[in-house]
């Protein structure tokens, strides 16, 4: 589990690349690629600018590796989650809502996914690394893949409008359906039965 830093605090060196993807993370978040800069992120991290060069020599570097990061991060909750609850619909839909319900409110993949044409190729090819990872996580669950680009799109697309909206509750009436329409196909599969 992350620890938060206060903004401006000094950290220690061995801490500091963490500290510059947490920072960057945040500020992605809120405001996409073009949301930060080196200068940005040494202030909140309270570090020199060159310190932030010294981890990561570019931008694009520093957000490849963050969303390389938050994508390692998302697959480890799923797998954590899909042991305590067997329907992969309620696993994803309520890790969704959990972002939704953080300090940020948005999943950077998300936001970065909306302006992938205008993103450096090292950017956009870990946010598409981010969508696979969901999708084939969702398959291996045994979510047929047209349904899984269907879960796919309404959460993510629902977490959008609550945001625009401002009404976090826009989420769960989006999903809502969908997480009763597969807690209904989750009761009807025929149990295993142990040899």
């Amino acid at each position: 589990m992350k620890t938060e830093r206060r903004p401006g605090r000094p950290v220690p060196s061995q801490d500091a690349a963490t500290a510059i993807m947490d920072a960057a993370e945040r500020r992605m978040r809120v405001g996409g690629f073009g949301g930060f800069s080196f200068r940005d992120i040494a202030a909140d991290v309270g570090i020199k600018s060159s310190s932030v060069h010294y981890h990561f020599p570019t931008k694009e570097k520093l957000g490849a590796a963050v969303v390389r990061r938050y994508t390692e991060d998302v697959a480890e909750i799923i797998d954590h989650e899909s042991i305590r609850e067997s329907n992969p619909i309620r696993v994803w839909t309520s890790a969704f809502r959990g972002t939704l319900h953080s300090p940020e409110r948005m999943c950077p993949c998300i936001v970065l996914g909306a302006e992938t044409s205008d993103l450096p190729k090292e950017v956009t090819a870990e946010v598409k690394r981010f969508f696979e990872m969901c999708l084939e996580k969702l398959a291996a669950a045994g979510v047929p893949r047209e349904a899984a680009n269907q879960l796919l799109a309404t959460i993510t697309g629902a977490m959008v409008v609550a945001n625009a909206m401002r009404d976090l509750t826009a989420y769960d009436r989006a999903t809502r359906e969908l997480i009763r329409a597969s807690d209904s196909l989750v009761t009807q599969k025929p149990r295993r039965r142990s040899k």
